[in-house]
């Protein structure tokens, strides 16, 4: 008669679990990634146990030696993870017997893998929102420099994707410095709910031995304890709440990718892209592709698909545990692999960037950019802002008839729309005089953009 192999819960089954339900239902080929957290909250959780007089010194000992023999194969290579041990929890257990006995086995008492996962997990994470935070900050930085370096250069600003107002391109530039510092703000924030410590819920309902939580809490970098068991083990807002600020970041950088696909057309022309990040094409020898933009608007989909396959996955889920829950990860991952990646190519993408000033000085001749100017000019003469903006679409499409600039209309020609205009309208139709009646907060005056690209420079050396 065939032997049954040994699980966890064998001893309430007749039968030997199924092949392909074993390898249908394993996660170690993706939880592997929490190896380092589920030996650091281990340690921490024998000391508890031996607190508690649960284990002896001696077996505290034992495991904390077998554990960290364990940490050094997995950080050198060595470690081999075994699809029979379904986890990476039964994986480090299993591990941790072959070294020390059974002593292994006592490291369990009161937990439960509905906890250890949710422990390992938010400690994971707080590891990777450091890292994004770091990857925000330099992606931050080269937007600053590049808005420094091409500090009053004058765009075509854009409504509709049709020409509208003039722009110094670093104040254009710098709106993507405020969504991104945003979303930086926003982990930060995020932290606060990140950081509560589930350990001592065991299945759900709570752990039956005194052991300390807030000391343990304290010991792995919490900032809390959970306050609720159920909640403990089931909830995964933390995991949908990152998702979310990832979906957002993979949406500006994607809405930022665009932008600069359309700048570096032969119909645009503004910038020219690195060719170290750029591809060809294999029939079209003159072609040069802007690949790596089109790759992170391309993964943004991917990871908005992965905030709505979690939000599938626990729309009606029961509490407290189901086994659903382990598909929470492979969306987390892949959502935070390709977000991090994208930010680290944006920020090179941006540092390769040059601007063409001078085919960006020839599209400031078209489209009428300093139309509202002429409407403004008239309010100050007294005409309300209504009719004044109806007089000066009448003078815009007598100037497209007849090809001309509107500072190119002669006095006795604009009189014939208005009589209260009158030579000072030449003062408006100026570049120069439109950024001047910019210089308040948050416009695009050559001051103000000045003065907050040093401010930025400031926010960023604080962070």
């Amino acid at each position: 008669m065939k032997t049954m192999e040994k699980k966890p819960w064998s001893g309430r089954f007749k039968e030997n679990t199924d092949k392909f339900f074993e390898d249908f239902s394993e996660s170690i080929s993706f939880d592997y990634r929490l190896a380092p957290y589920e030996i650091k909250a281990s340690l921490v959780y024998a000391e508890a146990l031996k607190e508690a007089n649960i284990l002896t010194e001696e077996e505290l000992n034992l495991i904390k030696k077998g554990l960290k023999e364990i940490e050094e194969e997995i950080k050198s290579g060595k470690f081999v993870f075994n699809k029979s041990y379904e986890d990476i929890h039964m994986n480090i257990e299993k591990a941790l017997y072959e070294k020390i006995g059974e002593v292994a086995y006592k490291l369990h008492t009161g937990r439960s893998r509905n906890e250890q996962v949710v422990t390992d997990l938010r400690l994971y994470l707080m590891d990777e929102v450091e890292n994004l935070k770091k990857e925000l900050k330099a992606l931050l930085e080269s937007i600053i420099a590049k808005a420094e370096k091409y500090y009053g250069v004058i765009i075509p600003g854009f409504t509709h994707l049709q020409h509208a107002q003039p722009v110094l391109f670093s104040h254009w530039f710098m709106a993507y410095y405020e969504m991104f510092k945003h979303h930086l703000e926003k982990l930060k924030d995020y932290e606060k709910r990140l950081k509560i410590c589930p350990l001592g819920s065991s299945a759900f309902a709570g752990c039956g031995f005194n052991i300390n939580r807030e000391k343990i809490a304290k010991k792995l970098g919490f900032k809390d304890i959970t306050k609720n068991s159920v909640f403990a083990v089931s909830s995964r807002d933390f995991i949908l709440e990152l998702l979310f600020i990832l979906t957002l970041i993979m949406l500006d950088l994607s809405r930022l990718s665009e932008e600069l696909i359309l700048w570096s057309t032969q119909e645009f022309d503004f910038i020219d892209l690195p060719d170290r990040f750029c591809t060809g094409s294999s029939i079209m020898p003159q072609k040069k592709n802007p690949d790596a933009l089109e790759l992170i608007r391309g993964k943004t989909a991917s990871v908005a698909g992965n905030l709505f396959q979690l939000i599938v996955l626990l729309k009606g889920l029961p509490l407290s545990y189901n086994r659903d829950l382990q598909e929470d990860k492979p969306p987390l991952f892949q959502a935070l692999e390709n977000t991090k990646k994208s930010i680290k190519m944006m920020e090179l993408l941006i540092g390769g960037i040059k601007l063409k000033k001078e085919n960006i000085e020839a599209h400031l001749k078209k489209g009428y950019l300093l139309a509202t100017e002429l409407a403004d000019y008239l309010v100050t003469k007294g005409i309300p802002f209504r009719k004044a903006h109806h007089i000066t679409g009448e003078i815009v499409l007598y100037a497209e008839k007849n090809q001309k600039p509107l500072e190119a209309l002669t006095l006795e020609e604009f009189k014939k729309f208005s009589k209260v205009i009158e030579k000072d309208v030449y003062e408006w139709l100026t570049m120069e005089n439109f950024f001047k009646r910019r210089e308040i907060p948050g416009a695009t005056g050559y001051l103000n953009v000045k003065e907050r690209l040093k401010e930025a420079k400031k926010e960023i050396a604080e962070l």
